[in-house]
């Protein structure tokens, strides 16, 4: 019979050798991220059931970081304590961070990244495959009746006017909480609501601080990692505020190739900081960057995931967080459709695009095979072009 040790020992191993993986494989961002880990911790592996998946994920929405990488991290806690939870994020993290300083050493040497367009155009079809998989699976579990559909509905549609996604988030929660709990407010219970913290900007510096500062760089990416909530672009406004307008390190041109950096590579998008500690100071600053932009999230996780049940037992915060994960859902499948006008573009994507759902629904195949498959034939297609 295996003890606890054996047990937790081989927990670690199993942690590390999956999340190597879905650093090296998962593309798309985190909206594919999530999807990829709902296909192997939820349908696969069955270490969590959907409805334990959609409460992480709501919890992760309640707090600052890159949510893919939080997921991770809240993954290995549960399946392996504080041990699993440093594993899980930093193998997660690990693969990304080496291909970005490659792409890195390139941008440096040469003044350009090599192309890899052809390995994006075979897998972001199959990638939206995945997201779509994951959005009607979990969506059959987070939107039951009426009013959970016409809360997701409205959430979708407000996140194509351009209303705020921490927002959508938040108000997500509260009607959902307002709704269950609509007995109580008229019997005049107090309501009190778990309502994500906002980003409240530093006084800025009107003088440009010149001189390079590997110390300077790691506060800032630390403070960068301890507030930001929502997508890269939101990311894409904090740097742009500190490293080219206030610091003035960078140029906007620069600014925006370690973006797409951290867009087109797999792993978590977080990592455009290693691009830019590198071109800045070199792999020791890459590092630093890296380091400090992440260590928020193990922190954030470790403290809000021995929590998770006790909100899960509130019914007014349990209701607020099923309102965050219907949230979560409408923004997942905003963001799906943006990425599948602009990826689906061709006949050739279209039908390997729906190719990969029908696999993954009627076979359930892997979908790192998928994406693997996906390069491949995006490559050989543009060899037959």
């Amino acid at each position: 019979m295996m003890n606890r040790r054996d047990f937790t020992t081989k927990s670690l191993v199993e942690l590390s050798l999956l999340f190597l993986k879905l650093g090296l494989t998962a593309f798309g961002g985190p909206a594919a991220h999530i999807a990829i880990m709902h296909d192997t911790f939820v349908k696969r592996r069955k270490w969590l059931t959907d409805e334990q998946f959609l409460d992480l994920i709501g919890a992760t929405n309640l707090i600052p970081g890159p949510n893919s990488t939080e997921m991770a991290i809240h993954i290995g806690y549960l399946r392996a304590g504080w041990r699993g939870l440093i594993v899980s994020g930093v193998c997660f993290i690990l693969p990304a961070m080496a291909i970005v300083l490659l792409c890195s050493w390139f941008y440096v040497k040469y003044g350009s990244i090599p192309q890899i367009a052809w390995l994006l155009y075979g897998v972001k079809p199959v990638v939206i495959a995945i997201i779509l998989q994951a959005l009607v699976t979990l969506g059959k579990k987070a939107i039951r009746g009426l009013i959970p559909g016409i809360i997701a509905l409205a959430i979708v549609i407000s996140y194509f006017l351009g209303i705020n996604e921490l927002a959508l988030i938040a108000l997500g929660g509260i009607i959902m909480m307002l709704i269950v709990n609509r007995n109580r407010l008229l019997n005049a219970y107090g309501a009190h609501c778990l309502i994500p913290l906002a980003y409240i900007p530093l006084a800025t510096v009107s003088e440009r601080v010149s001189a390079f500062s590997p110390a300077l760089l790691f506060f800032n990416f630390l403070k960068i990692g301890s507030v930001l909530y929502g997508s890269g672009y939101v990311l894409l406004a904090f740097l742009r505020a500190d490293f080219v307008v206030r610091l003035g390190w960078l140029t906007d041109k620069q600014l925006l190739d370690a973006i797409s950096i951290g867009q087109v590579t797999p792993g978590p998008v977080f990592t455009t900081a290693t691009f830019i500690g590198y071109i800045l100071g070199g792999f020791p600053s890459a590092l630093l960057a890296t380091a400090a932009i992440f260590i928020p999230s193990f922190v954030f996780v470790a403290i809000s995931n021995p929590l998770i049940p006790k909100i899960r037992r509130s019914p007014w915060i349990g209701s607020f967080l099923d309102g965050v994960n219907i949230g979560s859902l409408g923004l997942m499948a905003g963001v799906a459709w943006q990425l599948g006008k602009a990826t689906l573009i061709d006949p050739f994507t279209v039908i390997l695009s729906v190719t990969s759902l029908a696999l993954l629904i009627r076979f359930r195949i892997n979908s790192a095979w998928l994406i693997g498959g996906g390069a491949l034939l995006g490559w050989i297609w543009s060899m037959l072009r």
